[in-house]
């Protein structure tokens, strides 16, 4: 019932603010003043947190809470998600998705083969791939219109017509990172539908 809507990165200055990773594309109106978001209290319950102040830093928030003044007061919040309901999640236009709406999707090919299911989205600057947990391991398929042709969120289906070895490339250079530890890995870039919160 809750969306992640950024994380806290560190503190930032000596009034309790933070500097927030967001993960959403309205900080500006997802921590405006006044606004509550919710983070995991310790005793697993949602704790909700007022904003108090906003400003941005190279698109990152930094973000003041009420109650939360000092160093001291704001260090504990460093590496907690910050959350808010899905129902006051704002509407999207059409091809425009919520990450958590694209977890748990089946990946098949444009024939009906299925290529498994979203565990997750990752988001970079350039681009964004959905995790694809397949039998043969993951797969990194770039979020890309030309490659997810289509989006079925109500049916948790995305239909993918991926371009020759993009399958079979991810697979190999997942074994390959692993073999060594890491290493340098090739990957698609694509004009990606970018997911929203």
């Amino acid at each position: 019932d809750m969306a992640v809507v950024g994380r806290v990165a560190r503190v930032h200055g000596l009034r309790g603010q933070v500097l927030v990773d967001p993960e959403t594309d309205f900080p500006e109106s997802r921590f405006q003043p006044g606004r509550l978001v919710y983070r995991a209290a310790p005793n697993g319950e949602a704790e909700g947190l007022r904003v108090a102040s906003l400003r941005l830093y190279r698109g990152r928030p930094i973000v003041g809470f009420e109650g939360i003044e000092s160093i001291e007061q704001a260090g504990p919040l460093v590496g907690l998600e910050l959350r808010v309901p899905v129902a006051s999640l704002e509407a999207l236009p059409a091809d425009v998705f919520y990450l958590h709406d694209l977890a748990g999707c089946r990946v098949e090919t444009r024939s009906g083969h299925v290529v498994g299911t979203v565990e997750r989205v990752e988001r970079e600057a350039s681009a964004s791939r959905l995790a694809v947990a397949s039998a043969e391991g993951e797969i990194l398929v770039p979020l890309a219109a030309d490659i997810c042709v289509t989006i079925d969120v109500d049916r948790k289906v995305i239909v993918i017509d991926p371009p020759e070895g993009l399958l079979e490339l991810s697979r190999s250079d997942r074994a390959e990172a692993r073999r060594f530890h890491g290493g340098a890995r090739r990957s698609y870039k694509g004009s990606a539908r970018k997911p929203r919160r």
